[in-house]
């Protein structure tokens, strides 16, 4: 085997087998967006637009800050992402007679079609991921991230009460 997944997995193999949780599930993100990334480059899409497309498939018409949170990604790289799919057709950026600050993001006649073309793209990519593996793992595997990802949200809430309060302390001068 070649290429970058190759490479993760020798290196999680043979290097570092005990190395932490969040660089294996780093590295197995690389892998699904490198697998998804092959084949959406089939159809001529690039991988930084799917997240993109995928929300608004979700939820059309959302701010660019909203669509910058969703997406998990900073303002600047969404308005660059939503500028070349405009270009291309993709997207149109409109604002609303009633708020004129805001800028909405509206899929176009052509982003939607993408829809039914590109999401079996990541089914696929999801069936290739686990084939092979035991379905009981694999609700294993959705039950234990989704609760370390309530457990860190948990850490993040109490993070930020205490960084308030630390704040907050009188400094005694």
């Amino acid at each position: 085997m070649k290429g970058e997944t190759a490479y993760i997995l020798r290196h999680w193999h043979e290097a570092v087998p005990q190395d932490r949780i969040a660089h294996l599930v780093r590295d197995t993100e690389r892998a699904f967006r490198r697998a998804l990334q092959l084949r959406l480059a089939a159809h001529r899409v690039p991988f930084g637009h799917w997240s993109f497309l995928r929300i608004l498939w979700d939820a059309d018409g959302l701010t660019q800050k909203e669509l910058s949170l969703r997406a998990g990604v900073m303002e600047p790289t969404t308005l660059a992402a939503i500028r070349a799919m405009e270009a291309r057709g993709l997207v149109e950026r409109r604002r609303r007679p009633t708020n004129r600050k805001n800028v909405y993001v509206h899929l176009t006649a052509k982003g939607r079609a993408l829809e039914a073309r590109l999401v079996p793209l990541a089914e696929e990519t999801n069936r290739a991921s686990a084939a092979g593996i035991d379905p009981q793992d694999i609700a294993t595997l959705r039950r234990v991230l989704l609760g370390m990802i309530d457990n860190l949200a948990k850490d993040e809430a109490s993070a930020s009460t205490e960084r308030l309060s630390k704040a907050r302390l009188p400094t005694g001068r």
